[in-house]
């Protein structure tokens, strides 16, 4: 699954988690740390949507 930031169009993808924060691939979103940072514009996990 792919989550995308609303506010710069950044995506998380579950399968290559983030190398940059140590987020193993393979890691689902709701595992991912509460206080995760968009590494493009700073908005907050809670600023992410689905991709549908």
């Amino acid at each position: 699954m792919i989550y995308v930031c609303e506010l710069c169009g950044w995506e998380y993808n579950e399968e290559a988690g983030f190398a940059d924060k140590d987020i193993a691939p393979g890691t689902l979103w709701e595992d991912v740390p509460e206080d995760f940072e968009c590494p493009l514009c700073g908005a907050s996990k809670e600023k992410f949507e689905k991709d549908e």
